[in-house]
């Protein structure tokens, strides 16, 4: 009957132990949904973030894409014009040579 009792002791004890760990357990795995709940609104934010800093490099590029085909246009034109003048001086001298 002793060792009968001892051996209930012994596993009330482990159930006690046991009901810590679980307890610790609990904790940790709430502390860890909770930090995975704070990584996870860190990680919106910088991607947030980056959302911004990409659209202000989207404008960005977008204007300087505007620009290059204006200048680009405009080089255009001046070739013509350019071409134009070469034409009019062939004619020229054409014209005192005949």
């Amino acid at each position: 009957m002793k060792i009968l009792k001892n051996h209930v002791i012994m596993l009330k004890q482990e159930i006690n132990l046991l009901q810590a760990q679980v307890s610790n357990f609990k904790r940790e795995n709430e502390a860890l949904r909770s930090g995975q709940g704070a990584s996870l609104t860190v990680v919106k934010q910088n991607t947030d973030m980056a959302l911004q800093n990409l659209r202000v490099v989207m404008n960005g590029a977008h204007a300087s894409i505007k620009q290059l085909v204006s200048g680009a246009e405009t080089l255009n034109f001046v070739a013509e014009i350019l071409k134009a003048i070469d034409r009019i001086s062939e004619i020229k001298d054409e014209e005192e040579k005949s």
